[in-house]
């Protein structure tokens, strides 16, 4: 009877084919029910290597549960729960929703994670002197409003300055630093041309003589418009020519 279930199993289109083997010797050969010589002999072996792979097949189930909760925390599921035996089915489940969650993340692969987001804002609080993360909104409201001012500030100076748009700050910086250059340069000769004088220990004499002189001569002006009763200095020498 037990030969019989075994010829059944291997008319099967899915009978794996190392299950009968052609016997080699007379001694080990076994008789089927109607008489016929069989070579079941290899069975207890390929029987124990079987239960070796249901065994590793259950180790393999519970290593693809582990990734499979690591990569997909969110899926609980597992129809293997409820049963004792592990089938292909179960894993090739597994297998399959990791591959599919796999595909999608290469899909959205510039969707940033939240640990590219972490890394955004401590890289900001770095830059910033930001302490807390309650202080990152506040500041970058500040480096916005300053970056606002900056740069409505540097497109006025290069305008004013006939600068294109699109020249960098440190253009700008220069052109600047030359005009004010000019402008010096033109108040220090300026200043020559009104005192008279080429040398600059000449101009500080000078300021020094006008410190001696004017005091006095302020207070003899101030004396004379007392005396002669007036008030606007140009009115002064009418009035001593009127006292002849």
């Amino acid at each position: 009877k037990i030969l019989s279930q075994i010829d059944s199993i291997l008319q099967r289109p899915r009978a794996p084919p190392l299950i009968f083997r052609p016997s080699k010797g007379p001694v080990q050969n076994y008789i089927k029910e109607n008489g016929q010589r069989c070579g079941f002999e290899h069975l207890p072996l390929t029987i124990e290597m079987w239960a070796d792979q249901l065994t590793a097949l259950k180790d393999l189930h519970r290593s693809l549960r582990k990734l499979s909760l690591e990569l997909l925390p969110w899926n609980t599921s597992d129809p293997q729960d409820k049963r004792e035996s592990v089938r292909v089915e179960d894993l090739q489940l597994i297998v399959d929703a990791i591959l599919e969650e796999s595909e999608n993340k290469e899909k959205n692969s510039q969707t940033p994670s939240l640990q590219t987001l972490s890394a955004i804002v401590s890289h900001f609080q770095k830059l910033f002197d930001v302490n807390s993360l309650n202080g990152v909104y506040p500041r970058m409201n500040e480096v916005y409003i300053k970056l606002g001012e900056m740069t409505n500030a540097m497109r006025n100076l290069q305008e004013l300055l006939e600068l294109d748009s699109s020249a960098p700050p440190t253009v700008v910086v220069n052109t600047v630093g030359k005009l004010c250059d000019i402008i010096n340069k033109n108040v220090t000769e300026q200043v020559q041309q009104l005192l008279g004088t080429q040398d600059i220990h000449s101009i500080i004499n000078k300021l020094e003589e006008h410190e001696c002189f004017f005091p006095p001569f302020q207070a003899l002006i101030q004396d004379l418009l007392c005396l002669l009763e007036i008030s606007n200095v140009d009115d002064i020498l009418p009035a001593v020519q009127n006292l002849k």
